[in-house]
């Protein structure tokens, strides 16, 4: 076996025994789950993954409830197949909600809220959060690389949202939308279209 295999199978065992530590700390984990390092993780016992779920390296998922919180369900829910290519980040304060088999590309941002900024005597970051409202992608979507979906957005099933898009509205099932602010520019042809396929 050459050095660099070596390497790549070190990293990978280093990755699975990471998840496998960090695990218990979840609301949930499914099997297969891995977590390529390094990552940064904050309130995972709101978190919960599904099964075969992938987050690449340089990701952060954090959810902004601290340790006395209380919440009737998950507050960042990433669904069964999911992959995240690296650098990713998802924030949460009340629920960003991930379907199954989503393919997320590198340096996507996804929050349910946004830094409040109206005081001018006050740092941003000092300021708290607003605007804070439900996310949620559905299964099979593909958001393209550096996109960016902001509080209160729907993202369909097998929609497709183009590289660094800024999603500020819903985007319906089987569509693709691209631009900043994103607006849809395809459509799912009606006449390929099969009520099955839905």
């Amino acid at each position: 076996m050459s050095v660099s295999r070596w390497i790549r199978f070190a990293v990978r065992a280093r990755d699975k025994v990471f998840t496998l530590l960090v695990s218990g700390s979840f609301r949930g984990m499914g099997s297969r789950t891995t977590f390529a390092l390094p990552v940064r993780l904050g309130g995972e016992r709101f978190i919960e993954i599904g099964d075969r779920v992938y987050v690449g390296p340089g990701s952060w998922i954090e959810t902004m409830l601290d340790d006395g919180a209380e919440s009737d369900g998950p507050v960042i829910s990433i669904g069964t197949g999911t992959t995240m290519s690296g650098n990713c980040t998802i924030t949460a304060v009340r629920r960003v909600d991930i379907g199954r088999s989503v393919l997320i590309a590198r340096n996507v941002h996804i929050s349910d809220h946004f830094h409040a900024f109206e005081n001018r005597e006050l740092p941003v970051k000092d300021q708290g959060v607003d605007r804070i409202a439900d996310v949620r992608i559905h299964d099979g979507a593909w958001i393209g690389h550096g996109a960016v979906i902001c509080p209160g957005v729907t993202i369909g099933r097998n929609a497709v949202i183009g590289a660094n898009a800024v999603v500020r509205e819903d985007v319906p099932d089987h569509c693709v939308a691209a631009g900043v602010p994103a607006r849809i520019i395809r459509r799912p042809d009606p006449r390929n279209f099969h009520p099955m396929q839905s």
